[in-house]
């Protein structure tokens, strides 16, 4: 993981905590759980980055509740 990926994977862990209420600690684990990061958060960043918060935020949800780690 380059600098890059790794500040908006810091930066899609912080939104996903903030709209959920919860710590980025447990959300961190969460998409872990449900391997966002390295399946989907790094390898999609050049094209991930250009879509805005609220899309980012709401994707990253959608696929944590269909994997079961949110409800």
């Amino acid at each position: 993981m380059d600098f890059k990926s790794l500040r908006f994977t810091i930066f899609c862990v912080n939104n996903v905590a903030i709209y959920l209420g919860k710590s980025s600690k447990e959300v961190y684990h969460l998409m872990q759980d449900a391997d966002l990061i390295n399946d989907y958060i790094v390898p999609c960043y050049d094209v991930l980055h250009t879509f805005s918060k609220e899309y980012i935020v709401d994707d990253l949800i959608s696929i944590m509740r269909r994997k079961g780690v949110v409800s």
